[in-house]
C-alpha cells in the first residue's frame, strides 16, 4: 500500500471518528440529563449518578497506574517494552 493511499485511509478514518463523536455528544449538549433541583427526588439520582462516574473514574486510574507499574517492573529487569 503507498504512503498516499495510507494517509488518505487515515484521514478518512479519522474525519468518520470526529462525525461520529459530533453526531453522539450532540443530544447530551443539548439538554440536562439529570436535573438535580425540584422536589420529586431528582437530587437523590444525580447524587448516585455522580457516584457512579466518580468511581468508574478511580478505577480506571487505579488500573491504568496498575499496568504502568508491571510495565516499569518488566523494563527494570531488562524485559521487552
Amino acid at each position: 500500500m503507498s504512503a498516499g493511499r495510507r494517509s488518505a485511509r487515515l484521514l478518512v478514518v479519522a474525519a468518520v471518528l470526529v462525525a461520529g463523536l459530533v453526531v453522539g455528544a450532540a443530544p447530551a449538549s443539548a439538554q440536562q440529563l439529570i436535573d438535580a433541583g425540584g422536589g420529586s427526588g431528582e437530587g437523590g439520582v444525580a447524587f448516585i449518578a455522580f457516584t457512579v462516574m466518580v468511581v468508574l473514574v478511580a478505577g480506571a486510574l487505579f488500573y491504568m497506574d496498575r499496568i504502568r507499574r508491571r510495565r516499569d517492573e518488566r523494563e527494570a529487569r531488562g524485559g521487552p517494552r
